[in-house]
């Protein structure tokens, strides 16, 4: 599988208003890169930053990748949807989360990238959009792009790249992660299989392991 990168995008905090809202510091607001290369390294990629570490970044949340093939999906909503439209770092093309599951691994340039958990959509997605139902969007329909760690750090290309699969997990897939997490009626199958799999953010697992313990119990 060929994902081809539309665009890179890097961001530093930065306050982030909304009318009707406090501000707030985040590193949602990204920007497209010009540079021909960029160095990918294990928590960040160069010149991107986040705001709250204890929510986002780190290891499990390095890169985090966006399907541009939901851009109609969200513009019919009235919400644009080009490069670094939901923050993420790597606009992509070519596959969307049904088709990428938790533990598939990918190469960029020299970088080596493994799918480790979907995005949980969070308030800071609706200030930056513009829209307050932005978050109950992605949530409902499950467009919520993933975050890959990074297995190993390197330069790699920016204009005309792409994310190139070299191991596919066979595990499940980032679409039944964001259910398993957020949608109600999974089945216990369901949760036990994406609670097994091995690339899974600690997170996650966490989260998902209380939703198992709860029907189990």
């Amino acid at each position: 599988m060929e994902l081809r990168i539309l665009s890179v995008n890097v961001g530093k905090p930065r306050m982030l208003s909304a009318q009707g809202q406090q501000s707030v510091l985040s590193g949602i607001a990204k920007h497209p890169v010009v540079q021909s290369r960029i160095f990918v390294a294990q928590t960040n990629i160069d010149g991107d930053g986040q705001a709250d570490l204890s929510v986002h970044g780190g290891v499990d949340k390095a890169v985090y990748a966006y399907p541009a093939d939901h851009r109609f999906w969200w513009e019919a909503k009235g919400i644009a949807a080009g490069a670094a439209a939901f923050g993420e770092n790597l606009t992509l093309e070519g596959a969307v989360e049904d088709a990428i599951a938790i533990g598939d691994l990918f190469q960029w340039g020299e970088a080596i990238l493994e799918v480790s958990q979907p995005r949980g959509p969070c308030f800071k997605l609706g200030m930056y959009t513009g829209r307050s139902d932005a978050p109950q969007l992605m949530t409902v329909s499950g467009r919520c792009g993933w975050y890959f760690r990074v297995v190993s750090q390197g330069e790699a290309p920016v204009a005309g790249a792409s994310c190139i699969r070299i191991s596919a997990s066979g595990k499940s897939s980032v679409q039944e992660a964001f259910a398993a997490a957020y949608h109600g009626n999974v089945p216990l199958e369901i949760l036990e299989r994406v609670h097994a799999a091995p690339a899974l953010a600690a997170s996650w697992r966490e989260t998902i392991g209380k939703r198992i313990k709860g029907r189990t119990a």
